[in-house]
């Protein structure tokens, strides 16, 4: 799903103009960008968590000379799913395998 695709739905599901639509999730965006910009976690309950994820400095290889280089620490923006929206994601599946299969006449 693409961006504008995402703003349509969500207008559709609310009720408002794709324009109030549209507004709403780039400040949503924003909001986030600002938390994690400040190291905050912003959860969502019942959705998941963004954060901030550290990645120390490490080794690494150039890949054409083998030499090694110093790679600089990261912060990485993180997201990680709540276990009640991982289990709303494989829901269908679930209810795939448990089903008995139709036998055809």
């Amino acid at each position: 799903m693409k961006k504008a695709e995402f703003i349509k739905a969500t207008a559709a599901k609310a009720g408002v103009s794709q324009k109030d639509a549209q507004a709403v999730t780039a400040a949503v965006i924003e909001v986030i960008k600002d938390a994690l910009k400040k190291g905050d976690t912003v959860p969502f309950l019942g959705f998941g968590t963004f954060k901030v994820s550290n990645r120390a400095a490490r080794t690494g290889r150039n890949p054409q000379t083998g030499e090694a280089i110093k790679i600089a620490a990261a912060k990485l923006p993180a997201f990680k799913a709540s276990p009640a929206f991982k289990e709303f994601v494989n829901a269908k599946k679930a209810a795939a395998k448990k089903a008995p299969a139709k036998k055809k006449k």
